[in-house]
Formats: C-alpha cells, sequence, structure tokens
C-alpha cells in the first residue's frame, strides 16, 4: 500500500491495450523494435520486460534501470531516457522482442514498471532474470502491461 500523495505508477502503450495481442513490429516477425510506452513512476522505476510462458521458464526481454522519477514515455523504438539497459536473458542490453518458437502457443508478455526508491542501486554484474527478481524484490509498487504473441 502507499500513500495517494506518491501518485499512482502506471504504464501503458499507445501501439497495443493491455491484454490484446503485440503488433508484429514489435516482435522477432517485424521490426523487432521496442514498442512506444507511457508511464508515471513519482520517485523513479525500473522497466522489466518478460514472458512466463516462455519454454525453458521465465525469459525476460528488456531491463532498465534508472528511470527518472515524473511522467514519462518513449517513441518506437526508443529506451526510456535516463535509463541504463541491462543485459537480457540473451546477453543483449536493449529489447529483444517476442520470438515464440512455433507451436507453443499464445504467450504474455509483462511489460512491468517497477516504483524504486531514488537511492536504490542494484548490484553490480546482474542481468536477466536474476536482475528482474532482484528489481521485483526492492520494488515498493508496480504497474503491469500485458501484450500477447503466438507463434
Amino acid at each position: 500500500p502507499h500513500s495517494p500523495a506518491a501518485g499512482a505508477v502506471t504504464i501503458s502503450s499507445p501501439a497495443f491495450a493491455d491484454g490484446a495481442p503485440i503488433p508484429v513490429q514489435y516482435t522477432c516477425k517485424g521490426a523487432d523494435t521496442a514498442p512506444p510506452l507511457r508511464w508515471s513512476a513519482p520517485l523513479g522505476a525500473a522497466l522489466v520486460v518478460d514472458d512466463p510462458d516462455a519454454v525453458g521458464g521465465t525469459y525476460v526481454h528488456w531491463i532498465v534501470t534508472g528511470i527518472p522519477p515524473g511522467p514519462g514515455g518513449t517513441a518506437e523504438g526508443q529506451n526510456p531516457g535516463g535509463g541504463t539497459s541491462l543485459p537480457n536473458s540473451g546477453g543483449r542490453p536493449g529489447y529483444t522482442g517476442p520470438c515464440p518458437p512455433p507451436g507453443s502457443g499464445v504467450h504474455h508478455y509483462r511489460f512491468t514498471l517497477y516504483q524504486l526508491p531514488a537511492t536504490y542501486e542494484l548490484p553490480g554484474g546482474l542481468a536477466g532474470l536474476q536482475a528482474a527478481q532482484t528489481i521485483a524484490g526492492a520494488a515498493v509498487a508496480q504497474a503491469q502491461l500485458t501484450g500477447t504473441f503466438g507463434a
């Protein structure tokens, strides 16, 4: 529970509604660029995009830490301004779009904005799922946008 004075944490995308399919240009079957996002995080935040339906367990597609406080947004293909991209489950810093293996059904991609204290520093050397779990454990609030994509 957080005080209303702190303001709510929100995340959305002009490209798709919560629970709706992610347009193909944001996946490996298209341009594989990050979708445009809008958010508000009164205290600053980290963004984690993951796929809990991945065949080998949760796969982290994108981690951005150090997002400045307040409302923010990105255009298509942009990293959040002021943020730092960490290596994802594929070892790449930056966004890797949905790319489920053929026949694995519809996957749910979670764009989670975690509100973190302004003083929070992620331990060095973390990446992928370990970094995502550490961020989730430190967050004081969160908001989530889920998009689907099927192979």
